[in-house]
């Protein structure tokens, strides 16, 4: 009797994702309505928010807590340094716009030792991520006044 119950349920469940599946790929291809529909990550099936939900629902506070979070935590610890201690000094005095530029530099390169080598100037920033902000970084990294940052600054 249990296996039948546990055979049962994976039926169940089977169908449920195959359901699942036909309704997301069934309101991909609808027009205006795409907002109202939860459009899910086909790898992870977890929700994704949209940029434009996001920044509407994230305060500048809130956003400027999360670049900080997300500048000291990167993939390489050379990034954890150069973005963490960059962010440390600068995001307070950003404008949203200018936030807004930071966002798309640390969270577009799908590649960290991409964003590593263009704040080094090793390999030439690509048009779309060009901006006064990556240019601040890139300046920053040179560390014209010697400044020794061998550390995460303090939360």
């Amino acid at each position: 009797m249990q296996f039948i119950c546990r055979r049962s349920a994976a039926i169940v469940r089977q169908s449920l994702i195959g359901c699942h599946k036909s309704r997301l790929l069934s309101t991909k291809g609808n027009s205006s309505d795409d907002q109202n529909h939860d459009i899910y990550d086909p790898v992870s099936n977890e929700p994704e928010i949209p940029s434009s939900l996001r920044q509407r629902l994230e305060s500048i506070d809130m956003k400027k807590k999360r670049l900080l979070y997300q500048s000291r935590k990167r993939g390489i610890l050379e990034n954890d340094l150069i973005l963490g201690n960059f962010a440390n000094k600068y995001l307070d005095q950003m404008s949203d716009k200018q936030l807004e530029m930071y966002d798309l530099i640390i969270n577009m390169p799908s590649n960290d030792w991409e964003l590593y080598y263009w704040s080094v100037g090793r390999k030439e920033v690509p048009k779309e991520m060009s901006n006064e902000v990556m240019d601040l970084l890139i300046e920053y990294t040179k560390n014209r006044d010697k400044e020794v940052r061998i550390r995460q600054p303090d939360v």
